[in-house]
């Protein structure tokens, strides 16, 4: 289970903030507005329980430096047309690629949920804060910091060539449009409490189902049943 700051006063916060920049120093960053970053780490149902921003702001501006600076660096790095350099940018700014730059830089365990939240700090709110994260270094240090930082998170995974999860979705709509079928998923279950629930998807090709995925959100419940019918269309 995530350890996850519910209410924090002022000292635990300073020590708080003082762990999450000793993790972005390592990267060459200094903030120096605490709220912000702050706002950074706190998703809506913080927000709405203590009378605060959340981080839904800063994550729209964030989003669009990431883009920024990925689309620049699959230019400049490799002579792709235009369809397979979008290909390659959405494999590493996918969901589950930034949840897994957050467990590398260090933030996962300072975000700041509501009550009825605890239970599910999911990969989504962990890929928003990573970008409401950027969107601070953005506006304290500028576009140079914010891509020196991105790229040495990210460039090492583009290296190795690591395949996320969430790339089976476009890899599996690729083969399907390759020989013309049609591609649905639809939700077949939902159980547990509104707090922490849990979807289960298939996927049906031609009027087939190909795959079944379970997760604690229907998007991700939508990638694992890709890549279980992928799998099942490979071997």
């Amino acid at each position: 289970m995530l350890k996850v700051y519910l209410d924090l006063n002022f000292t635990i916060w300073y020590n708080v903030y003082g762990d999450i920049m000793k993790f972005l120093e390592k990267y060459g960053i200094k903030l120096k507005n605490e709220e912000l970053l702050k706002t950074a780490l706190t998703h809506t149902s913080y927000a709405n329980e203590h009378k605060v921003e959340s981080y839904e702001r800063l994550e729209f501006l964030g989003d669009a430096v990431l883009q920024l600076i990925t689309s620049e660096y699959f230019y400049r790095n490799y002579n792709y047309l235009e369809g397979e350099m979008t290909k390659m940018r959405s494999r590493y700014v996918c969901e589950h690629a930034l949840y897994e730059y957050a467990k590398v830089i260090g933030f996962i365990p300072y975000i700041r949920v509501g009550n009825g939240q605890i239970h599910n700090v999911n990969e989504t709110i962990i890929a928003d804060v990573f970008e409401a994260i950027l969107a601070c270094i953005f506006l304290e240090c500028g576009f140079d910091t914010s891509k020196k930082y991105v790229l040495d998170v990210i460039v090492p995974f583009i290296e190795k060539n690591t395949v996320f999860y969430s790339d089976y979705k476009s890899a599996l709509q690729e083969m399907v449009q390759t020989d013309k079928k049609s591609l649905e998923y639809n939700l077949v279950k939902e159980t547990g409490p509104a707090h922490n629930r849990t979807y289960v998807v298939e996927v049906v090709v031609d009027g087939i189902v190909y795959g079944v995925g379970s997760g604690k959100s229907k998007k991700e419940a939508e990638q694992h049943a890709a890549f279980d019918a992928y799998k099942k269309s490979v071997k």
